[in-house]
């Protein structure tokens, strides 16, 4: 059975399936998940939390959700391409959505080099 990612405020409850968000985008004191159907979800949480929140409902060797920067959460199942001197990154399922971030040169570098060691 997938696994789920539970989000509770006080107002709001969001259960999505782990394999279907793409990323998590900080937006001041809120956080914005985009899933791989197009459709997001504003929470009222920082990034920080939402990424406590991932590590906590996820197994403990299940590291496909990865920080980058202040701002950002990608699902590495969907980096599809990483040129760090344009601060590019290309998220997709080679199929139905592509979506193109911007992150620091040094952040996507990093993210480059982990994910060269997991090749």
């Amino acid at each position: 059975m997938e696994r789920r990612l539970v989000f509770t405020t006080a107002t709001e409850i969001v259960r999505i399936p782990s394999e279907t968000v793409v990323y998590v985008s900080a937006d001041g004191n809120y956080s914005v998940i985009t899933m791989a159907d197009g459709e997001s979800f504003v929470l009222t949480m920082q990034l920080g939390h939402v990424e406590r929140r991932i590590a906590e409902l996820l197994d403990s060797d299940d590291n496909r959700f990865i920080r980058i920067g202040k701002s950002l959460i990608v699902n590495s199942d969907f980096i599809a391409f990483i040129n760090p001197q344009r601060q590019k990154m290309v998220l997709s399922d080679c199929r139905t959505f592509r979506r193109e971030l911007t992150a620091s040169k040094e952040a996507l570098r990093a993210l480059k080099e982990l994910l060269d060691k997991e090749a």
